[in-house]
């Protein structure tokens, strides 16, 4: 699965679109490096994410298959 489509599914975006600008902008990384938005990503990779409030790590569990709901958050990642 694609990063920004990911973050778009666990509810860290509202929006992919909004997820592909940041990634474009050089503030995600994946595994420490910068990333595309196109990026396919695997269960284990480290995402950071920087943000106002500082950087935010996410360590990927598990690849949803569909849409998810705010409850089933934690079986797809966790914070670090």
């Amino acid at each position: 699965m694609r990063i920004d489509l990911f973050l778009k599914k666990v509810l860290i975006f509202k929006k992919r679109s909004e997820a592909k600008i940041i990634c474009n902008k050089n503030l995600i990384k994946l595994n420490g490096r910068y990333t595309k938005p196109s990026k396919t990503i695997n269960p284990g990779d480290l995402i950071e994410i920087e943000t106002v409030k500082g950087i935010r790590k996410i360590k990927v569990l598990q690849i949803p298959t569909g849409n998810i709901g705010k409850n089933e958050i934690e079986l797809y990642y966790e914070e670090h």
